[in-house]
């Protein structure tokens, strides 16, 4: 195989992986998926755009690099160049080779930073929910709603009903409006575990004695799911998350039928959507 239909084919298996790198996937980690889940949180989309910012960045060197290796190979062995040249400094490569990265550098770090800082900034809630990592099970409460700590357990496969995913669905999910800021509290009952939803972009430890803190928007109607992501026990594989992102009305309802309040901002949004239902 001659060098330029490698050098070819290569760079079609490069085009092909950047295009489908970025296309969407259905909700939910699929087979042979090669990039993030599609994302439902601000955060989430700022990290997908950080992620394939970083991928162009490093496809680009890699490339450059192989097309400079490649170009010493041919221009510089034994045979095309029998009479080494003899030359230890060159300032504008030396400058160059310098300065390039640091801007490279200055170019990731902006939007680094801002993501980080949309990350550990949390805005002004709608309304909290704590989470307990348990082994090896989950507990949720909605302090805000008067709603008290119910468990999540994995459902078993064979009670799975129709749609549930394997490993994934739980009998108590979280339940939250779309939209709506949400506080979680994080923290753990007996050892180290992790409170990780791929599609809202959060992974955050659950530590005894200790309670973390993040926040998400689902900005679309739908199931999501996650898993514990710290090794915790001999069950750590069956200790899933799942979240479904509801209405506000269903929310209300959902929130009625588990003995808890409406808050007064949420109840007015649901009499609004009657009333638009109406006309």
């Amino acid at each position: 195989m001659s060098l330029s239909r490698t050098l070819k084919q290569f760079c079609f298996i490069g085009f092909t992986f950047l295009i489908t790198a970025g296309a969407a996937f259905a909700t939910g980690p699929e087979p042979w998926q090669m990039n993030f889940q599609p994302a439902v949180t601000p955060v989430m989309q700022e990290t997908n755009d950080f992620h394939m910012l970083l991928l162009w960045i490093i496809t680009a060197i890699a490339a450059f690099v192989l097309l400079l290796m490649i170009y010493v190979f041919i221009r510089f062995n034994a045979r095309a160049n029998p009479e080494p040249q003899q030359f230890s400094h060159n300032t504008l490569l030396e400058v160059i080779w310098t300065a390039v990265p640091i801007l490279i550098l200055v170019l990731i770090a902006i939007p680094s930073l801002r993501l980080l800082f949309l990350q550990d900034v949390i805005p002004e809630a709608d309304f909290t929910i704590k989470t307990t990592g348990y082994q090896w099970y989950w507990g949720y409460e909605y302090p805000d709603h008067g709603i008290g700590e119910y468990f999540a357990n994995m459902v078993p496969e064979e009670a799975l009903a129709e749609g549930q995913p394997r490993l994934l669905a739980t009998d108590n999910p979280v339940v939250v409006p779309v939209g709506a800021t949400v506080r979680l509290l994080v923290t753990a009952g007996d050892v180290l575990h992790n409170w990780a939803m791929p599609p809202f972009g959060i992974k955050m430890d659950a530590v005894p004695g200790r309670m973390n803190e993040t926040w998400f928007q689902a900005l679309e109607e739908g199931t999501y799911y996650g898993q514990c992501s710290e090794l915790c026990g001999q069950l750590h594989a069956f200790m899933p998350i799942e979240v479904r992102v509801v209405s506000q009305r269903e929310f209300n309802t959902w929130v009625r039928a588990q003995g808890g309040t409406v808050l007064a901002q949420a109840e007015t949004i649901d009499v609004a959507a009657q009333d638009t239902a109406q006309d």
